[in-house]
């Protein structure tokens, strides 16, 4: 199968879908709008999962897992949350199958259940049922739980990895005795997510918080990081709720205080999904394939020797044992390609895998007591002394970490532009595209009527908005935002 992939320039979506299939990262599954994780794509997904893992335990958070079946009264407790996902739910009407002579396989009308049950688009009324039964007294807080789960979300529009049907995440559920402490809780998060985005997926992102069109059902505050791709369009990359005493009032969650008062507990939650590993794709990848930040890369070393027989692979051995056995002490993941066939084609395929650096050696490379270290994310060569291999592929994989950060903040930079006049606005969203920072008067009215118009949405209130002098760009009316507008995945 050819390895090659449409260009970004020819065609965006097909050049993604290209990338994901042609790098093995996922496939789809047999039931429309389903994926199948292939392990080079799951390898990068457990990397991201077990960083953000290490951060929320580190800051008293601690891992549960809840059933994946939630009964459909629950939904029905907080009206605003089943109106969000009505319209995405599963639903469980009977419990088994039967063989029929003219049918063939069909569902056992006997076997109805009393109470249909909804396959979980997200957990809170489940959880905060528990909650009800484990919370009693202020001592009982705060409950700091997250899972790591599917989800079913039944999706018209679905793109591997951005948007399918089932797809994988954690979800943070978590209760606290005051307002103030559950704020805490949601900018924690938020942190976590942002540092997560860009120290660790190389990808800048915008912190601040949705309005109110934009936010979570059933939340009184959504905080989210905002991302651009590749395409200039947005991704919502991690969402972080202040659910206030909503599900505590839906579920009748109170606690004893420290005097003896019934309270009502507060709440949040927070998500970030396998939609990550999407948005690595976007923000990084190019006519080539991936380019993977080293940090959650499955191989972020590969070795292809080049050598024809037996022989040569004892005399590759020989020559870069200690070294590998060094650099993987050290903790850097490498990957040795044995496989028969070209070193071109074995190049061209760890291109389009996105591995980081890539090194090569052969017969003249081992008479000259050297290796040719391939940088993925500029396309450099050089050649490298045997010696000088273990102090400099640590430092090399900072380097690309670091370059593929600073590029992705300057297309960034690139396309954000600041309006001030309507016109100016849908100018922007019909020819450039990107990031709009401008000035929005608050209102649902002019927010609605500019995404009827031009489908462009307010993807973040960002924390660094200036509104002195703004006028909304709609209405001409003094601004009480400054808002950054995109079309967004």
């Amino acid at each position: 199968m050819s390895k090659s992939v449409t260009p970004q320039s020819e065609n965006y979506n097909t050049w993604y879908t290209d990338v994901v299939m042609k790098a093995d990262l996922a496939d789809y599954g047999p039931v429309k709008g389903t994926m199948v994780v292939k392990p080079y794509g799951f390898s990068m997904w457990d990397l991201i999962k077990d960083t953000f893992d290490k951060m929320i335990k580190e800051t008293g958070h601690v891992n549960a897992y809840f059933p994946l079946f939630i009964p459909k009264s629950f939904l029905a407790k907080e009206a605003e949350h089943v109106e969000g996902f009505a319209k995405e739910c599963a639903v469980v009407t009977h419990t088994r199958l039967k063989s029929d002579s003219k049918k063939g396989i069909v569902v056992d009308p006997d076997s109805k259940l009393e109470e249909e049950v909804i396959v979980r688009p997200t957990s809170e009324t489940v959880i905060w049922s528990m909650y009800k039964k484990w919370i009693q007294s202020y001592r009982d807080l705060p409950l700091l739980i997250n899972q790591w789960a599917n989800v079913v979300r039944w999706e018209m529009r679905t793109r591997l990895f951005l948007r399918t049907t089932e797809f994988l995440w954690q979800e943070g559920h978590t209760a606290h005795a005051t307002a103030e402490e559950a704020e805490e809780e949601t900018l924690l998060i938020l942190e976590l997510y942002r540092k997560l985005a860009e120290d660790y997926l190389a990808m800048p992102v915008h912190t601040g918080f949705k309005s109110e069109s934009e936010k979570f059902a059933g939340a009184d505050r959504t905080y989210c990081i905002e991302a651009i791709m590749g395409d200039k369009r947005a991704l919502q990359a991690g969402t972080s709720h202040n659910l206030g005493q909503n599900f505590a009032k839906a579920f009748d969650v109170t606690f004893q205080t420290k005097d003896n008062k019934e309270q009502m507990v507060y709440a949040t939650s927070w998500g970030i999904s396998t939609r990550l590993v999407g948005g690595v794709i976007m923000t990084h990848g190019d006519d080539k394939g991936l380019r993977l930040p080293p940090k959650i890369a499955p191989y972020q070393v590969v070795v292809v020797p080049i050598f024809k027989d037996k022989e040569g692979q004892n005399i590759f051995n020989k020559y870069l044992e200690s070294v590998l056995l060094e650099l993987r002490n050290a903790g850097v993941r490498i990957h040795e390609d044995w496989r028969k066939g070209s070193p071109g084609f074995k190049f061209n395929e760890w291109e389009m895998k996105g591995v980081p650096i890539r090194l090569e050696v052969g017969p003249k490379d081992i008479e000259k007591h050297q290796v040719v270290i391939a940088r993925r994310d500029t396309g450099e060569k050089q050649f490298v002394k045997k010696e000088d291999i273990v102090s400099l592929i640590p430092n090399l994989l900072d380097s690309i970490q670091n370059n593929l950060f600073e590029q992705a903040k300057q297309f960034r930079l690139n396309n954000t532009h600041t309006v001030s006049t309507y016109a100016d606005f849908k100018e922007v969203i019909k020819n450039k595209g990107g990031f709009i920072r401008c000035g929005w008067d608050g209102t649902a009215e002019t927010e609605t009527a500019i995404k009827n118009e031009t489908k462009a949405t307010i993807r973040v209130i960002p924390f660094d908005e200036n509104t002195k002098g703004l006028n909304c760009i709609f209405s001409g009316k003094p601004a009480k935002h400054e808002v950054i507008f995109a079309k967004a995945y």
